[in-house]
């Protein structure tokens, strides 16, 4: 029987209260179904006052034509066939009894179920979602950089996946946003192409950059040394560069002492504002560049002093005493211990992380390794370690009673563009090899943004350079014979489908138009090229009832496992049918699960199943947590544990039991001394083995997860809970009745969530959904809002002192220990646990359920399609398919590819 076994106790699909009153629909024995209920139901699930479960079985009628009563009647098959109902304290059916009432209705709920979806199909047609719509732009125009998801209205959610077309609107805002990221990517197409200056390498100081030197002294906005910057070289201060009394820079005339000159400070960036930044890098145009910087750590002695100012227009102020609780950047000693130093972008669309390197005590040069970056971005190495001051009267957490670690760097090196085959295909693609002109005349031709010539003036540093629109033009020489050649060719590229005469006359119809009122052959082929970016049949993924044909399925898989659309080679496949044999499928499946670009594909399936997109939602609180306040190197970490741990799962077939439970993760110095995890030293992310006594291992207990389900000042055993049944065991949780309140946790520490639970749990309507619900959040209870392990709640209480220590953000703590956790519980199958690892034990003895659950997401997400109740066997089957592997997650991948469900709409 289907997922039938004790377990279902405790996450047996939970019933909501809904009353119907429907014509009949006869189902199959329907007398032995009336009768089972009469005997064993209606007792409790009548018209009286005293049903508190909303359902009237004695009144609710066979009609499974109406999808509300046919949900209810599959809730009614769920129930009975776990066990869960009748109660156990009620009269039991025999039994016979039970497996004919079962049976029945099992075979009737199918027989409608399978006929409505032969008819109607098992997903709607919808169109890409955000994240597909961004890739396929960059795959068409071969730009790995553009950035447009964010431009566009968020998707919306059926079944957690923003896959269906029943959530994918389309309104006119959406097709006007799409309109503009389309145009967008087609004009950083064109700039690529007018724009290539020259490769080569370039040292950018740090002593020109303007953001560094600007810090040197204090000011009324700046008033204490620990958000200054100081020059130095090697570990000799400069105090007379720092006051303005030599000169920035040696220049040119020393070339081996510029290339020591350095900008030391002991603070941390904000990423929103990012103050130590190389602005006078520009990145000239889009594309591919080589970064190096060069720098190293030390220590600065204590004994600065801050500087108080009458007025803002007050420039020179007054010395404060020195003060050992501030550096002294006359007081210069070598590095102890390296830094973690990660990289960002700034001024494009997206502030992003690109790289990071472990910063030396010894002057080095370390690399970062190719990144893509936007024109006009710069970047920005943070020391992530240090502390982020919030005012007021904030203390640097690292300073000591002999000083304070601190970074210096010395320049940045910049080679690029970096220019291939594929540099100027975008180009080729929209206008093959007609000639690209700046316009002659002003109100002519395609505004795209540029970079303008730069000078560096006399100032301390040098000036910021913005982007400038001009116009461009292509030159072609028949206008109307390029554009039906040009528009036939781009169709041909980007349609999934076979390319139609009338689709060639319908654009190249557009382009005329738009020449003949009055627009050049350049910005009439950009209206064109924009037109086709949000056709129907481009934006839409067409697929009829019934078995896919080999292009849907071509498109199907590419964007299950790429997040695009298809490859030339799977449309070549798709057009000499030959994609549906079961051996071809298989080795395209391995193609692209084993491409980079499957990386899409992981990222979106975690962004959604485990809700990873959602790691910034929440911030921890700055009077609970300021200890993880603003520690952005903590909250990366934790994604890429997650990322890299699936990534294993797909790339070495591990199995789906890994989802709770693996011998193993991925650290990084900052994540691993989050864990109490001695031995891992550096930033970047390495595998590390646990000990088997670990808490540690598996999603359920990573930081990322326990972060999304928590809302940054207090943890709820319901969020999380409801979040293990749904994502890591597969059962659909219904939303609590409107007029149930929601459980407000006491901060305070008086009392405890468990035990405010208890209270809630005295109404029997409460109980019968949170006695499943909240044991599997109560065995997360000794994880805090940011997964760190306690054995004991924190508190703002007045009557108690705080606990002594100084948070990220520079402030004291300012909460203290209050009562101690419980992470006990009993399933509601009956299965005890004391704590976390008792927990995960009871799950690991149900393998087939956590890879019933993958199995079911997968699928959810590859169709666009929650799963249906006639479904159930197919992925039973798929299941059972991989049970030799040990449930491996790249064969349930494979095995539901090749299941009829993948195959058909």
């Amino acid at each position: 029987m289907f997922l039938v076994n004790r377990f279902a106790l405790f996450l047996g699909a939970i019933f909501f209260a809904t009353t119907f009153a429907l014509s009949s629909y006869a189902s199959p024995d329907s007398q032995k179904s009336q009768a089972f209920i009469d005997k064993y139901c209606a007792d409790c699930h009548d018209d009286s006052s005293d049903n508190k479960s909303g359902l009237d079985l004695t009144n609710l009628n066979y009609t499974p034509n109406n999808s509300l009563n046919f949900s209810a009647w599959i809730k009614v098959h769920d129930r009975v066939s776990s066990g869960e109902m009748p109660p156990k304290k009620r009269e039991q059916p025999t039994q016979d009894e039970l497996t004919n009432f079962v049976n029945d209705l099992r075979s009737s709920l199918t027989d409608y179920d399978k006929t409505y979806l032969a008819k109607e199909g098992r997903s709607t047609r919808r169109r890409m979602n955000t994240y597909e719509y961004e890739n396929a732009l960059r795959d068409i125009f071969q730009a790995p950089w553009l950035q447009v998801k964010g431009q566009l209205p968020e998707d919306g959610e059926l079944s957690h996946y923003n896959k269906s077309g029943a959530a994918l609107d389309v309104s006119h805002v959406h097709m006007t946003r799409l309109m503009m990221a389309a145009e967008y990517a087609i004009k950083q197409a064109v700039s690529v192409k007018y724009s290539q200056p020259p490769t080569k390498i370039v040292r950018y100081y740090a002593r020109d950059q303007k953001t560094l030197t600007s810090k040197f002294s204090q000011s009324i906005f700046n008033t204490s040394n620990d958000r200054q910057t100081y020059p130095l070289i090697g570990l000799t201060p400069q105090k007379d560069v720092r006051t303005g009394e030599a000169d920035l820079t040696v220049g040119d005339s020393n070339p081996e002492i510029r290339n020591k000159e350095a900008v030391g400070w002991v603070s941390s960036n904000y990423v929103t504002g990012f103050t130590y930044r190389w602005d006078s890098f520009r990145a000239p145009v889009a594309g591919k560049y080589k970064i190096s910087f060069s720098g190293y750590t030390l220590w600065v002695g204590p004994g600065g002093s801050a500087k108080r100012f009458k007025n803002e227009r007050d420039t020179v102020g007054v010395n404060t005493k020195p003060n050992k609780l501030l550096p002294n950047f006359d007081l210069l000693y070598p590095g102890r211990r390296n830094e973690p130093i990660t990289v960002y972008t700034r001024n494009g669309v997206l502030n992003r992380r690109v790289g990071e390197f472990d910063l030396t005590p010894n002057s080095e040069t370390h690399s970062i390794g190719e990144v893509w970056l936007l024109a006009n971005e710069t970047l920005v190495p943070d020391a992530s370690r240090f502390y982020r001051s919030r005012p007021n009267n904030f203390r640097n957490p690292l300073m000591q009673a002999d000083g304070a670690p601190s970074v210096a760097f010395q320049w940045m090196d910049v080679e690029g563009p970096i220019y291939d085959s594929s540099t100027t295909l975008g180009y080729q693609r929209l206008f093959g090899n007609l000639p690209l002109r700046k316009a002659k005349a002003k109100d002519t031709g395609l505004e795209i943004s540029v970079i303008q010539n730069k000078t560096t003036g006399e100032r301390r540093g040098a000036a910021i350079t913005p982007l400038q629109n001009i116009r461009v033009e292509v030159l072609s020489q028949n206008p109307e014979a390029d554009a039906e050649k040009l528009i036939r060719s781009f169709l041909n590229t980007v349609y999934r489908s076979t390319v139609t005469e009338d689709d060639v006359r319908l654009f190249v119809g557009l382009v005329k138009d738009r020449m003949h009122a009055g627009l050049s052959f350049t910005e009439a082929m950009v209206s064109g090229y924009t037109a086709i970016l949000v056709s129907p049949k481009f934006l839409f993924i067409d697929e009829n009832a019934g078995r896919l044909d080999d292009t849907a399925l071509a498109t199907r898989l590419s964007l299950f496992l790429w997040n695009t659309i298809p490859d030339s080679e799977l449309l070549n496949l798709a057009k000499a049918n030959k994609l549906h044999d079961p051996v071809t499928l298989r080795a395209q499946t391995e193609r692209l699960l084993n491409d980079p670009k499957s990386e899409r594909f992981r990222d979106a399936f975690l962004d959604y199943w485990l809700d990873l997109r959602k790691i910034e939602d929440s911030t921890p609180s700055a009077t609970l947590y300021n200890d993880y306040y603003l520690d952005d190197s903590l909250e990366e970490a934790a994604v890429a544990e997650t990322r890299l741990l699936f990534r294993d799962m797909v790339e070495h077939n591990l199995p789906a039991k890994y989802s709770v439970d693996s011998p193993y993760t991925y650290l990084n110095e900052r994540l691993a001394e989050h864990y109490n995890v001695a031995g891992v030293k550096g930033i970047a992310m390495r595998k590390t083995e646990l000990p088997p006594s670990s808490e540690r291992g598996g999603f359920i207990t990573q930081t990322s997860i326990l972060k999304i389900t928590a809302n940054g000042t207090t943890t709820s055993p319901v969020i999380r809970g409801k979040w293990v049944m749904e994502r890591i065991l597969g059962y659909d949780v219904p939303p609590p009745p409107p007029v149930v309140p929601s459980v407000e946790p006491d901060i305070r520490g008086a009392v405890t969530i468990r035990q405010q639970l208890d209270k809630h749990r005295v109404d029997k309507t409460c109980a019968s959904c949170h006695v499943k619900i909240d044991p599997a959040g109560l065995a997360l209870e000794n994880f805090d809002v940011m997964g760190a392990w306690r054995s004991r709640y924190r508190a703002v209480a007045e009557s108690k002192e705080p606990v002594k220590g100084i948070g990220k953000n520079g402030q004291p703590f300012a909460f203290c220990y209050a009562l101690p956790v419980d992470a006990s519980g009993q399933l509601y199958d009956g299965s005890k646990f004391n704590d976390i690892r008792d927990f995960k034990k009871i799950l690991l003895s149900r393998e087939s359920i956590l890879a019933t659950n993958i199995a079911k997401q997968l699928l959810i997400y590859s169709t666009g399609s929650p799963l249906h109740f006639s479904d159930r066997e197919a992925l039973e089957k798929i299941v059972n398919s991989t049970k030799q592997d040990d449930y491996g997650v790249r064969s349930l991948i494979h095995a539901v590819v090749q299941s009829d469900l993948f195959q058909t709409k």
